[in-house]
């Protein structure tokens, strides 16, 4: 591997390095690289989609964007929510920065591991962040009960939940958050970050999963939701919550006007018509994960947790050394992973992949197996409550998989 690539990934303390960035510096030798790291979806848009924002291409870039509200009606509309319980934000990047600087006073109590903003976006402001260790022997379930016996003693004030949670993908059930959600009613404020909730299978009784509609009702609850990770768009940028209108409100009053761009609009005024296209696209994200986890499961020494996220997160055999693998797919096999040593409450032992079509993944197990040794058998833990996992790929790899299908 070229020293450029290297020194972009010595480069993030927190984050990989963006794909344009590998490209730019020639990761893969020059060639393409199939993107095991950025957690979208590879169906949706679909390619009429596609021609349709090419087709618009130059209206979209030459004028301004319609108003954050006029976008945030439309999107509500479509999804069935009242416009003055939702805030739109450019990437949930942001709403998780005004959430921060808004609401969160002095402390913030946060499962780990978990995406990163939610640990270093406080720690930045200057709060107190309370690290909750999610343990690797229950495959890193959350007990919402012993989440809130650390709450209570921690003294915290804020309560986040990523659910399902990145990086191991593990989903809370409805009625045990509901249940967390009555013990912590005296915090200041509850987080349900459902980044990824829509790639989950079906919820016990058909019931939908989501908090959305509990959060409109309690005074202290937000529930994040993502548009650009579901609709395999991370460039775009947008992302919602929802909560009482006061509370959205309070949020919704920070933001800048055109905190939205026109790329953003155009797809949500798309959507109400192509709701079909996005539900056949989870499912086939759904049916990916099964057959990714299958293949990652041959490989022997290999550990793959359930997971209800589009991603799958998996412990090296011991002796291997995450960054190397990383390195290695990347430079002889042009494949991009997520390797987690610098996810706090991770190390370099772990690393997430995104589900994506099976010939990318026979492509990963091949390299896994060059660089791990070949043999089959990996341990597949099976946990009580336990789910699957799905990933995605970032939105340049569709139109290869579009040729590969």
């Amino acid at each position: 591997m070229s020293a450029g690539v290297v020194s972009l990934f010595q480069g993030s303390t927190a984050h990989s390095p963006s794909y344009g960035q590998l490209r730019r510096a020639g990761a893969g030798g020059g060639g393409h690289v199939t993107d095991f790291c950025i957690p979208c979806n590879p169906y949706f848009p679909t390619p009429a989609m596609l021609d349709a924002l090419r087709g618009r291409l130059h209206e979209i870039l030459t004028y301004y964007p319609s108003g954050a509200d006029t976008i945030t009606a439309e999107l509500c509309q479509v999804l069935g929510l009242n416009p003055q319980t939702v805030a739109m934000g450019n990437g949930s990047t942001e709403l998780i920065t005004w959430i921060d600087h808004l609401l969160v006073r002095d402390s913030l109590a946060v499962p780990v591991p978990t995406f990163g903003r939610w640990t270093d976006q406080p720690m930045e402001t200057g709060k107190r962040v309370d690290m909750f260790p999610l343990p690797e022997r229950d495959g890193f379930a959350l007990d919402p009960a012993a989440y809130a016996e650390f709450i209570h003693a921690r003294g915290s004030r804020v309560a986040v939940i990523c659910n399902p949670n990145n990086p191991d993908g593990g989903l809370v059930p409805r009625r045990s958050l509901l249940a967390l959600l009555d013990e912590l009613r005296h915090l200041d404020l509850i987080v349900i970050d459902e980044s990824f909730l829509d790639f989950a299978d079906a919820a016990e009784g058909g019931q939908d999963p989501s908090l959305v509609r509990e959060a409109v009702l309690r005074p202290n609850v937000i529930v994040l939701r993502s548009l650009g990770k579901n609709f395999g768009l991370h460039g775009i940028r947008f992302g919602y919550l929802v909560a009482n209108p006061g509370l959205a409100g309070r949020v919704r009053a920070a933001l800048p006007k055109w905190n939205l761009n026109s790329f953003a609009e155009t797809v949500v005024f798309m959507l109400r018509d192509h709701r079909q296209e996005y539900a056949d696209s989870i499912r086939q994200v759904c049916r990916d994960r099964q057959d990714m986890r299958w293949h990652l499961a041959r490989l022997p020494g290999l550990t793959v947790y359930p997971s209800q996220g589009n991603f799958l997160y998996v412990r090296l055999p011991d002796g291997l050394d995450g960054v190397a693998v990383r390195d290695q797919l990347l430079d002889r096999h042009g494949v991009l992973v997520r390797e987690c040593g610098n996810k706090i409450g991770s190390s370099s032992n772990f690393l997430r992949l995104v589900v994506r079509p099976q010939p990318d993944v026979l492509r990963l197990v091949s390299g896994l197996e060059a660089v791990m040794g070949s043999g089959r058998g990996a341990a597949v833990p099976e946990l009580n409550g336990g789910t699957t996992y799905s990933s995605g790929t970032a939105a340049v790899d569709r139109v290869v998989w579009g040729a590969v299908s």
